[in-house]
């Protein structure tokens, strides 16, 4: 069993058909296999063997499918890492995976360098000559064979303490959940073209537009960067078919819509994911649009698809809808007991889709599970019908334009600077973004910084979407009797809590 045996058996049976395409460039089903052949004798070539980890820091090309499947296909295992990424946050993710290899976009191979050199990385630098450039590299034939128990992508997720964790995706965790995927909910053919504007170094791209597309020889049309006039002009250019994206997208896709000028009549599904969409945006969109969109959940850790509402069924606006093909889920109290249908507690899910585990952290895999169930850490209900709900967070992470932004790692940060004594990050809502984050901070006796000092300082150590927009100064936070930082009770500025 091998993920990359899908992109094998789809280019024996529609290699002519174009498999991704950015622009105007076309690569066919063929010449990807063929591409991610001389990947893998690459690797081969720098020692890279099976269950071997390798990053791969690269945005919306098909230089990313190419490099993904190479990867697959030597044996090794994937760590996707966003391109934004700054060289601390490149060095960790090197380190806790312990990848010798890193393969890192052109346009930001400075950063990448400076990470993998503190972590004993090598980089091999893609830039718009390398698909050419691997013509020359012998190829490695053939798949190596993995069981469904063998990592095939480690994705860094993280909660509110400690440092991001590599959540464990196994082969059989990607291939079946690509597969209920297609056959159930976007209901694929190989005359399908997917928009493929999410981020493919998070999982939600990765299965619901690029692996579900490689398994039924549909086309991936990709977008670098998602603009809502961009995105508008290549849907009605290349002629799409569905399209997989973030409450945030939805937003700026409606607003965008002005009667004119864009032919939405191919367009026969739209999925929603990464958080809640507002029901006001799902009408918005429908009826300009005319297409259907269908909400759904999951997380990193359930590769990602858990619960949707189901094409052909009554759809339910502000539900996630109901758990996929072989995946159940319940929602528990603190004391693990399952609660009655309408009351509030914690999600946990169970099935193929669920990791094997963290990386090398034993001790937070064995607190997620419960009996065999994994816990999200959101808080939801469901309803008689078996339709759920999700409510609110557990967990303090923020969601900025569909990104996870993780503030333990910001408050860290904030923690290096000399001036600060305190800090916490906090989400504030946000009309267009859904959230923005923010940090309130305490300086040291007789220190002096301003809130524009620490924005930049921050801004200068993590990726753009994660620094804090609003910075505010105060003499204490607040704390409970055991010291500990109640964010709960930190009081918004007006101008924060306008935005």
């Amino acid at each position: 069993m091998n993920l990359a045996s899908h992109l094998t058996r789809t280019a024996a049976e529609h290699g002519d058909r174009t498999a991704l395409r950015l622009g105007e460039t076309r690569i066919s089903y063929r010449n990807l296999d063929d591409a991610s052949t001389r990947v893998s004798g690459l690797l081969a070539g720098l020692g890279v063997g099976p269950g071997d980890r390798v990053g791969v820091m690269l945005g919306n090309t098909p230089d990313f499918a190419v490099v993904y499947y190479g990867v697959l296909r030597a044996g090794g295992v994937v760590v996707p890492m966003n391109p934004l990424l700054k060289a601390r946050e490149v060095a960790y993710y090197l380190s806790d995976s312990q990848a010798t290899v890193l393969f890192a976009a052109q346009t930001f191979v400075a950063e990448a360098q400076a990470g993998a050199a503190r972590a004993g990385a090598r980089v091999v630098e893609v830039g718009p000559t390398f698909l050419s450039e691997l013509t020359v590299q012998p190829a490695a034939d053939g798949v190596v064979d993995r069981n469904d128990s063998d990592t095939a992508v480690i994705l860094y997720t993280s909660g509110t303490t400690g440092r991001p964790k590599g959540a464990e995706l196994t082969h059989s965790n990607l291939i079946r959940n690509a597969e209920v995927t297609a056959a159930t909910l976007l209901e694929l053919t190989p005359q399908d073209v997917i928009f493929g504007g999410l981020p493919l170094f998070h999982t939600f791209g990765q299965t619901v537009t690029m692996n579900t597309a490689v398994l039924t020889g549909a086309s991936v049309t990709m977008l670098p960067r998602f603009d809502p006039a961009a995105a508008l002009a290549t849907m009605a250019a290349h002629r799409v078919t569905v399209f997989a994206g973030v409450p945030t997208m939805y937003t700026a896709l409606a607003a965008a819509f002005d009667g004119s000028g864009f032919d939405s009549s191919g367009l026969r599904v739209c999925v929603s994911g990464g958080a809640a969409l507002p029901v006001e945006i799902l009408h918005a969109f429908e009826k300009s649009y005319g297409c259907p969109i269908l909400e759904g959940y999951g997380l990193s850790e359930t590769s990602p698809v858990a619960c949707f509402n189901h094409p052909h069924t009554m759809r339910r606006p502000g539900s996630i809808g109901t758990p996929v093909a072989g995946v159940s889920m319940c929602v528990l109290d603190p004391d693990g007991r399952e609660v009655a249908v309408g009351e509030i507690g914690e999600i946990a899910i169970k099935g193929h889709n669920v990791m094997k585990g963290y990386w090398q952290r034993p001790d937070a895999t064995a607190a997620s599970f419960v009996d065999g169930w994994f816990r999200t850490g959101d808080l939801g209900k469901v309803d008689q019908d078996g339709y759920y709900a999700i409510v609110d967070r557990k967990k303090d992470m923020i969601i900025r334009a569909g990104y996870n932004v993780y503030p333990r790692e910001i408050e860290e940060v904030l923690y290096e600077h000399q001036a600060v004594a305190e800090a916490a990050v906090i989400g504030v809502p946000h009309d267009s973004l859904g959230e923005e984050v923010a940090a309130v901070v305490a300086l040291k006796p007789g220190a002096t910084a301003t809130p524009e000092d620490l924005r930049d300082f921050v801004k200068s150590q993590v990726a753009a979407y994660k620094y804090p927009r609003h910075v505010w100064l105060v003499d204490a936070l607040p704390k409970g009797p055991t010291g500990k930082i109640l964010k709960r009770e930190i009081v918004v500025p007006s101008e924060a809590s306008r935005a």
